[in-house]
């Protein structure tokens, strides 16, 4: 008889441990302050074009897509992609977030 309060309990324990490893929605993501808006093209890692300029990735440059999940940098397919983008100490890119429809429509981060 003391199986079930003890089932219940594990089994929200593991609806709760699946809902928090689910990805958050694309609508909730929120950008560092220091982000800047751009059009990139991939290139051959860690090369990419950032309006129009050669820049570079950082070794540890992480891309997330719409979904707000990790791109590896060779997945990348296509030409002036709206994202948003941060650069490190050196200036070269570590985070890139590629950026919904809605999302590009909204106002650019403040620089």
């Amino acid at each position: 008889m003391q199986r079930r309060p003890l089932l219940a309990l594990a089994s929200l324990g593991l609806l709760m441990a699946t809902l928090s490893a689910l990805p958050a929605r694309a609508d909730d993501r929120v950008f560092p302050p220091e982000a800047r808006r751009g059009r990139m093209t991939p290139g051959y890692f860690p090369d990419i074009t950032l309006d129009g300029k050669a820049r570079r990735l950082s070794p540890a440059a992480r891309i997330f897509n719409q979904d707000n999940l990790v791109e590896v940098p060779a997945a990348l397919r296509g030409r002036d992609i709206v994202v948003n983008y941060t650069q490190n100490a050196d200036g070269d890119i570590d985070r890139v977030w590629l950026l919904t429809a809605e999302e590009a429509r909204q106002k650019p981060p403040q620089r």
